[in-house]
């Protein structure tokens, strides 16, 4: 082996594990490294990987001033490498600035790319599967007097794109944008686009996301001087540690928080509905020191959910974005899909967890929380390699299903007899299949996992389709007006559009709640009140609303149980 290949090696595999190391001088030690990194011209694509990623996480974990500057230097002129023009075919989907992303993006994301940068967005032909439905679609995509030839002549529909676009747009610029255009709502429109499926290449430009250069510069660094907090939090002890501020932010940084966060997800060849449709008017941004921040980002109200309130949030250190989260509240409980992006793993995921549970109390009120199953290894491959289920009955979290919390007792007993065992994936996926929970109070039965939340749409089902069948719009509007006499509620002419809308869609639950017309006139009010805040602006307030209404609680817990018992 040459010895430049060796060095490099070398180098590269010294950089790996002093950037996990803090204090006692080692500030010193990166920065001599990182200088003669810098001057290396590296040998293989895995190698330049290697590098970028180490200084990804050495700029969310500096040191001290020196360290930052020289790895925001190295960062700024990676684009440049000759390295990474060598090896730049290889490097592709690696999210570094300078190489192509493919992906089949959902219409959100695909609407917004193509919006930014659609010269630089193209089909990926190849394995475009659906492109015979598309040439089925062309004529809901162009002109009528354009249809004789589109009836007659046999073109590929890669041909009739060709044609079809302008000569400064892309084709999947051009398909994107036509779709924008088509006389249906944005549900439909998703529907259509995300069957058809195009599988798309974001070639990379100046301004395209990049994990290289993904940073909301912070108002002030947190430098790391001491060593990474490695062990398991006390979840007790730490959802009594509220986060140290959290401030609305403005419609502008609001907008950026969210632009930063689907670029995340871009270079991580992920979607993420909440961050495709966040509201830039619902973004707030959660301190919790050391240079730890959430954006926490709601949807837009056409896009919540009818219930539950589900927030994502993006975790920044020191702007880097390092992970995400997504939080479904109701019922005082919270349901946790929590991921730290690969790079960052090795750190302080157990720590940051605490932080992110904290959160969640804060801002919702839960005392109760729940993971579910994909999250566990049910059908995720990637959390049964990680050990997940572990991750979190380490933390405390316990299964109440019987089958699985047996099975659990079994797996203790072995460790016990044994330390060196570990489940095996067969183990684990079955663990897997049910919720772990966990509560700071007393186990209560009304959470989320628990409470069967879906069999309310079953009542709903039924009302409808007894008193209206196929005619969905008149029920919407009658169950409008019935609900508004029943609840006594006042004009709705002053209300938001997001505050009607919610409106329209609860009217048919509310008719279906258990003796909600015995209710008093103030309990009555008070739903008004929590369904005007499924459409306000912070969807948050709902939560609030909702679990302080005992009568309604209880009516939709009833409901919902009467109707799981109905169909099993």
């Amino acid at each position: 082996m040459k010895p430049v290949i060796v060095r490099a090696a070398n180098l590269l595999d010294h950089l790996e594990r002093l950037r996990l190391e803090f204090g006692g001088g080692v500030a010193a030690r990166k920065c001599a490294l990182l200088d003669a990194v810098r001057r290396l011209e590296l040998r293989t694509a895995k190698q330049v990987l290697r590098l970028h990623d180490s200084l990804c996480f050495m700029r969310a974990y500096p040191d001290g001033p020196e360290v930052l500057k020289r790895v925001e230097r190295m960062l700024a002129d990676f684009p440049r490498r000759r390295d990474l023009a060598r090896h730049r075919r290889s490097l592709a989907d690696s999210g570094i600035a300078g190489t192509s992303i493919e992906f089949r993006f959902f219409w959100p994301q695909a609407r917004w790319l193509a919006g930014r940068w659609g010269t630089r967005l193209t089909i990926v032909w190849r394995d475009f599967v659906e492109r015979d439905q598309l040439g089925s679609l062309l004529p809901l995509l162009t002109h009528f007097s354009e249809t004789p030839a589109l009836d007659e002549l046999a073109y590929t529909p890669r041909q009739w794109v060709t044609r079809l676009k302008g000569p400064d747009e892309s084709d999947a610029s051009f398909l994107v944008r036509r779709f924008a255009t088509l006389p249906m709502d944005e549900f439909g429109r998703e529907k259509l686009y995300d069957r058809l499926d195009p599988p798309l290449r974001l070639a990379s430009g100046p301004d395209t996301p990049s994990r290289t250069t993904a940073c909301a510069v912070p108002a002030r660094v947190a430098f790391q001087t001491v060593p990474l907090t490695r062990g398991r939090p006390d979840l007790a002890v730490e959802l009594r540690r509220a986060p140290l501020a959290v401030r609305a932010v403005s419609r502008g940084e609001g907008q950026r928080l969210i632009d930063l966060a689907r670029a995340a997800m871009v270079t991580r060849s992920r979607d993420l509905d909440v961050f495709s449709w966040g509201d830039p008017d619902d973004v707030r941004l959660a301190d919790c020191g050391g240079g730890l921040q959430f954006a926490i980002i709601g949807a837009i109200p056409e896009r919540r959910l009818l219930m539950e309130a589900v927030y994502a949030f993006l975790t920044l250190k020191n702007g880097v974005p390092i992970g995400y989260v997504l939080n479904s509240a109701l019922y005082g409980s919270a349901e946790i899909a929590y991921n730290v992006f690969e790079n960052w793993r090795g750190a302080e995921a157990a720590a940051i967890y605490g932080r992110v549970l904290a959160t969640v109390r804060h801002l919702f009120g839960a005392d109760s929380f729940t993971i579910y199953p994909y999250q566990l290894g049910d059908g995720n491959a990637e959390a049964l390699e990680s050990g997940a289920w572990w991750f979190y009955q380490k933390l405390g979290f316990r299964p109440r299903d019987p089958e699985a919390r047996a099975l659990m007792e079994l797996e203790l007993k072995r460790m016990r007899s044994r330390p060196s065992h570990r489940s095996s994936i067969a183990t684990l996926r079955r663990l897997a299949r049910a919720n772990l929970y966990y509560h700071s109070g007393r186990a209560r039965d009304d959470v989320i996992g628990l409470v069967p939340l879906p069999t309310a749409g079953l009542a709903v089902t039924a009302l409808m389709s007894t008193r209206f069948g196929s005619d969905r719009e008149r029920g919407a509007r009658v169950c409008a007006d019935e609900a508004a006499r029943l609840l006594g509620a006042p004009s709705r002419r002053r209300w938001s559009e997001g505050e009607r809308l919610a409106w329209d869609r609860w009217s048919p639950l509310v008719l279906v709640l258990p003796g909600v017309a015995t209710w008093t006139t103030e309990e009555k009010r008070a739903l008004v009140d929590v369904v005007k805040a499924k459409g306000g602006r912070r969807e948050s307030e709902f939560v609030r609303r909702f679990d302080r209404h005992r009568r309604l609680r209880d009516a939709l817990r009833t409901l919902t149980l009467r109707e799981d018992a109905a169909n099993p």
